[in-house]
Order: structure tokens, then sequence, then C-alpha cells
């Protein structure tokens, strides 16, 4: 058949600040499009102009964000309208959850393509919006013809994707990273005040309380190497704070760093540490990006796709949530034991090539959209 078109819906995305499940979506086209789908993104944007952008990944089709309550952008008319027009010219529509303006939009338009849900994460935080949200998910949930989880753990510990009532609807297809060449500006190393070959632990992404990064905080008293917060976000402050009344000197803030400084971070670390300790951490994509560079992962267990991603005793180590004593022996075991970092550091990079780089993220997801456009 011809090359399916797909149209992909999320509340954001580029130009605008992404974050992860608009770069997980914008991996998924790219991977994709080696193997016959091309792909639109319908997306809301505070300044939506110009209204249709075309990147190496698809086209990009904007329409005005007039608010976002709880992080849940919401359109006027004109959402309604530029969705119907997009879903008239797709074979398979793409939602990428959670995004209720998206489940009212497909409720008012009713497309009469098949639809798939990606189902990214659980509402974790905003109960209330659960609450009030959850008879337009069910809706969304019963009506469409697929739902993918982004990891088989996830779909196993989820309550709603394990939810008798659409369970058998539910496949998993690990989220990826489609691997390109990147720019390194090891100057970064200078900054930090660390040298070259200096074994350090890094941490990269969104300061926030999810990420459970005051432990790790507590921990640092108990390791005899630097470790690097990389990122901004709410919790810097406190963070900075914490670190402080504790005398934990060998925390470096790096703050925000370019492509370029978070690529030579990567490739330098002892280890990538991921503390999350809150399901709102449903996969971690960041552990992808340090696998491809071969990096061993500390990550905790949870339930969520931390630990389908980070494999115990194949590509790195997993602790309890907020233990610190347990995080700091697993950062001291690699510190003190380099040929183990360096066996689960190739276990990551073995795992990543695998599981989840572009060619089996691409053959999946065009497995699926070859098959709902042919029903």
């Amino acid at each position: 058949m011809a090359a399916p078109r797909i149209l992909h819906l999320y509340r954001c995305y580029y130009p605008d600040p992404p974050g992860g499940v608009a770069e997980a979506m914008r991996q998924i086209c790219l991977a994709t499009s080696d193997y016959g789908v091309q792909s639109t993104i319908f997306t809301l944007s505070p300044k939506p102009t110009p209204s249709t952008l075309n990147q190496p990944e698809g086209q990009v089709v904007r329409a005005r964000s007039w608010a976002a309550p709880a992080s849940c952008d919401l359109g006027g008319p004109a959402a309604f309208v530029r969705f119907a027009e997009q879903a008239r010219r797709a074979d398979v529509i793409c939602y990428h959850f959670p995004w209720p303006f998206a489940d009212l939009m497909d409720l008012v338009v009713r497309p009469e393509v098949p639809t798939v849900l990606v189902y990214h994460s659980d509402i974790v935080r905003q109960r209330w919006l659960g609450q009030a949200y959850a008879p337009l998910m069910r809706r969304m949930l019963s009506s469409v013809s697929a739902i993918v989880a982004t990891s088989p753990t996830y779909a196993a510990s989820s309550p709603v994707l394990s939810d008798p009532r659409w369970k058998d609807k539910v496949r998993a297809i690990p989220l990826g990273i489609v691997e390109s060449p990147q720019q390194e500006d090891a100057r970064v190393l200078g900054r930090l005040g660390l040298t070259e070959g200096q074994p350090y632990f890094l941490f990269l992404g969104a300061l926030r309380y999810y990420k459970g990064l005051h432990t790790l905080v507590s921990a640092a008293r108990q390791v005899n190497a630097p470790i690097v917060l990389a990122g901004s976000g709410t919790e810097d402050a406190a963070l900075r704070a914490q670190a402080a009344r504790l005398g934990a000197g060998n925390v470096l803030f790096a703050g925000q760093v370019s492509d370029a400084e978070k690529t030579a971070l990567m490739k330098r670390c002892l280890a990538f540490v991921l503390p999350s300790h809150l399901r709102s951490e449903a996969y971690g994509m960041v552990l992808v990006e340090a696998a491809i560079q071969g990096r061993p992962l500390i990550c905790c267990e949870i339930g969520s796709g931390m630990s389908f991603v980070n494999a115990q005793d194949e590509s790195g180590l997993l602790v309890p949530p907020e233990n610190e004593q347990a995080l700091a022996e697993a950062m001291n075991t690699l510190l003190n034991d380099p040929a183990l970092a360096a066996r689960l550091g190739r276990g990551a990079r073995a795992r990543y090539e695998r599981l989840f780089s572009g060619a089996p993220l691409g053959r999946e997801y065009a497995a699926l959209f070859h098959e709902l456009a042919a029903r």
C-alpha cells in the first residue's frame, strides 16, 4: 500500500520548549520515515506564527494555545477546525497521552480513520484533574483502535493500562532514539573544575520534584567523587541550599548546558544517575541517551520504564527509591570497580542497539501504522 499518513497530536512541540513527550514523538517520526511513513504533527503554541513548519521529521501544524492550566494546553475554535482539516488527510491518528484537550477534539470532530493512543504516563500529581478527566479518558481509551505502552514494565504496573476493559488493545513498544553525530564542547569540564579523565557521576535533566535529587545530594557525602547536576528547574534553589547545609561540596551545579556540553559530559562521566522516586518519571529517555554513549546507569526501581531501560547487572544498577545509603553504595561500587563499570557500560550500549535504537523503534511503529491504515 502507499505510505501511510500519520497525524500525531500533543500539546507542545518544537520550536517551543518541547519536554520529554514531544522529543519521544519526534524520534518516532524520524524512525518511521525509513519505513515508508509520512508524519504530520498537530500541536498548540502560545505564538503559532508561522502556523506551519517543515521539519526533518515531518510537517508541524500549529494552532494557538489560549491557556495551559496544570500543563494542559487549551485551544480555541481554530484548533478544532485545523485538527479536523488534518484528520481528513490522515490514514491514522496517533494521540500522545496525557493531553485531555486532544480527547475533547476527538470527541467533537470524531475522525473517521483508525486511531492509536501512545500512553506515556499515568496522571500522577494532578489528582483533581485526573478525577475530573476520568470519564473523558475512559471514553478515549475505549474508542481508540490500539494503545501503546512505552515499556512492558509500565504496561504491567499501570492501573489504567491493566484495566480489563481495554487491556487486550495494549501493546508495548519501547521508546528510542535515532543516533546521529553530536558535537562536543569539553570546555564545560574546566568550568566545573573537572580535569580530563577524572571520574565523576552525572545527572542531567530538569530539576523537578519527582527526580529524587534530594536523595542524591544526601548520598553525595558518602561518595569520594564529584557529582554533576546539569539542568535547571523549580528545585534548583532548594538543592543548592541542601548541598550547602550538608557540606556536600562535591555536588557541582552546572546549570543549563548546551547540547554540545551535554554530549561532552555524557561521554566522560563514570556513570549516569537518575534517582527519580515517583512514577512521574515514566520512562527516562535520558537513560537511553547515556546508553548511547556506553555509560553504566544507576536508577531507582519504581515499577516504571526506568527499570526496563536499565536492566539490573546488564546495563547498570537499580536501587530502592529515596534510599541514600543504597544509592551511595551503588555509586561507590562502580567507583571502586572500573572493570564492572566498563562491563555495564558495554551492556548499556548493546541494550540500546537491540531495543532502543532507531531501527527497532521505526520497525515496530511502522508495522503498527501499516496494520491500522489497512483496516
